[in-house]
This record gives structure tokens, C-alpha cells and sequence, in this order.
């Protein structure tokens, strides 16, 4: 894949704020054909640029969702356990976040549940299954102070 220039840049902010954002429409809104703008999507996903699309899923009532913040050690940092624990994070849709991290921990995760009946199912049937586990520590949230969500046209 070749560098980057302004309209695949432009392109990936408007796929950012809507995936589903019609071709005529993003093309329009970056100044190409539709073919012109396709063809430069397929670039990137061949490319690796674009790895997917996704829906942010929510639990219906955001206000009674409880976020939980768990950050997992692994027994090794090898490159093998750190894919083999990517790979199966993946496989859970309960898992919302998953970041790799520097510092105390490997992995920094959040999940929402209703209950924390619902994050003792978590663990024991997802979290504690995950390969190449040491340790996993888990906050509870009291609230959410600042969240950003994605801007609606």
C-alpha cells in the first residue's frame, strides 16, 4: 500500500463516523466517482489500512450498564501467547475494549454487564479461559464522567 494522501485520509474520517455511509455519498463528500472512491477503499482493506467494519452494540439502557475495567497479566509476553490471547479476546463480543499496554499489566479490557452477577459469568466462563492467563484484576465503575460517542449527521 502506497502512502496515504489527503482524500484516503479524508475517506477513513468519513468511514470513522459512518460506515454505512452510502459510495455516492462518500464520494461525493471527498471529491471522487464513486468507482474512483471504491476502488480506493478496496486499496485500503487489501492494504491493511481498513481491517474491518464493526457496530457499536449497546445494552439498551446505558444508564444501568456497568462498565468494568479489568486489566489481565499474561504467564509470558512472548509473541506467540500474546496472539493466541488476541485471537481468543476476539471471539467474545462481551469484551468491548481490549488494548495491549506498557506498565503493570499486558492487557487492559472493559466489558459492560447489568449486574454483578453478570461479570462472575464473565469471568469464570470467558475471562478465566483465556489462553496464557496469570492474573486478571477487575474495577468496577461508579459512573461515567466523559464519554465521547460518535457524532450523528
Amino acid at each position: 500500500m502506497q502512502a496515504l494522501d489527503a482524500i484516503d485520509r479524508n475517506i477513513i474520517r468519513m468511514l470513522r463516523l459512518d460506515a454505512r455511509i452510502s459510495s455516492t455519498k462518500l464520494a461525493e463528500a471527498v471529491g471522487l466517482s464513486p468507482s474512483a472512491c471504491l476502488r480506493r477503499i478496496h486499496l485500503m482493506e487489501k492494504g491493511g489500512v481498513i481491517r474491518g467494519y464493526t457496530a457499536l452494540v449497546g445494552l439498551g439502557d446505558e444508564t444501568s450498564a456497568i462498565a468494568v475495567i479489568i486489566n489481565i497479566t499474561l504467564e509470558r509476553q512472548t509473541e506467540d501467547h500474546l496472539n493466541r490471547f488476541e485471537e481468543a479476546v476476539r471471539r467474545h463480543p462481551e469484551i468491548r475494549e481490549c488494548y495491549l499496554m506498557t506498565g503493570g499489566s499486558d492487557y487492559f479490557l472493559r466489558v459492560e454487564v447489568e449486574t454483578p452477577g453478570d461479570f462472575e459469568r464473565i469471568h469464570k466462563e470467558i475471562l478465566a479461559k483465556l489462553p496464557g492467563v496469570l492474573r486478571i484484576h477487575s474495577s468496577f465503575s461508579i459512573r461515567n464522567v466523559l464519554a465521547v460517542a460518535p457524532k450523528r449527521r
